[in-house]
């Protein structure tokens, strides 16, 4: 059995790291609300914008070409994948890095490289027989996510694709914020950009007609290439509100849990404590009994 002092000393390592979660959560709290209002303020543009030019696509693709929207073959695959820098975060980046294991395994057939922004996606991959094209990470460690480091990922991802012709699809695996307690895998193919087929266009509503002020050759070469920038910036952005809520669920659990482990400890240490009295009082009594 466990000692008086053993089990204090336990007590109080329970409660320092007791301490460091609750900390822990309070600054994931902070982190989360300013990450979850730039989601819910990127989200309508980077969809509008997917929707717009998706369905522009459709209708231009005979006038002219464009290297981000020409559709090439399915062999041969880019995965761009966002996890975090740290851990301690739940099942954040195990669920996310799951969700890519699981895309590899359907592709198998297929030669796969990878780019990788976050620190864990890239450790995880690069102990494994699969081909890191780019990494990057620290960026998203203080819980902010600049714009021109989603400009940079994507400027690189459009110049491996054009440049490098076996590549022919490239895929962004994300994290999509739903809520606090829900977070949600995503695989969404980032280029060629897709265009909307003609179902997806009237689920959608009613066909808007617009009018160009210059070829769409010039509008799509200035708009394509925002579009990859936005859907990577809006990808950072969900796995950040993503990684904050679940690191804020995962301490949480982790307080709660110290407190009962302390609970259960002090009235381990309570019993100790009243053994040893008793044992004292015992021999008090049996050796006044003896004299």
């Amino acid at each position: 059995m466990a000692s008086l002092l053993d089990m204090r000393r336990r007590i109080k390592s329970v409660k320092n790291t007791q301490q460091i979660t609750k900390a822990m959560k309070m600054v994931a709290a902070a982190k989360l609300k300013r990450a979850q209002d730039r989601v819910t303020a990127a989200r309508p543009f980077a969809q509008k914008m997917s929707a717009v030019l998706g369905g522009l696509s459709s209708k231009v693709s005979e006038e002219f070409s464009h290297p981000l929207l020409a559709p090439r073959g399915d062999e041969n695959y880019l995965v761009v994948l966002v996890t975090a820098d740290k851990g301690l975060a739940g099942a954040f980046n195990a669920n996310v890095i799951k969700a890519t294991q699981s895309f590899l395994a359907e592709n198998s057939t297929r030669k796969t490289s990878m780019m990788a922004v976050g620190r864990k996606g890239r450790d995880f991959f690069k102990r494994r027989s699969i081909s890191i094209a780019a990494e990057y990470v620290g960026l998203t460690g203080t819980g902010q996510v600049r714009y021109t480091d989603a400009a940079d990922i994507a400027e690189n991802i459009i110049k491996t694709f054009t440049e490098d012709e076996s590549i022919d699809k490239v895929f962004l695996v994300y994290t999509e914020f739903k809520t606090v307690l829900s977070q949600k895998p995503v695989i969404e193919q980032l280029l060629p950009i897709p265009a909307i087929s003609h179902g997806d266009a009237e689920e959608a509503g009613p066909e808007a007609e617009y009018i160009y002020e210059q070829p769409p050759a010039e509008i799509f070469g200035k708009l394509l290439p925002k579009q990859v920038v936005t859907q990577v910036y809006r990808a950072m952005l969900e796995s950040v509100a993503s990684e904050q809520g679940s690191r804020m669920t995962a301490m949480d659990s982790a307080s709660k849990n110290a407190g009962e482990l302390i609970d259960s400890l002090t009235l381990n240490m309570n019993r100790i404590r009243q053994a040893a009295i008793t044992k004292e009082i015992i021999e008090v009594v049996s050796g006044a009994a003896a004299a």
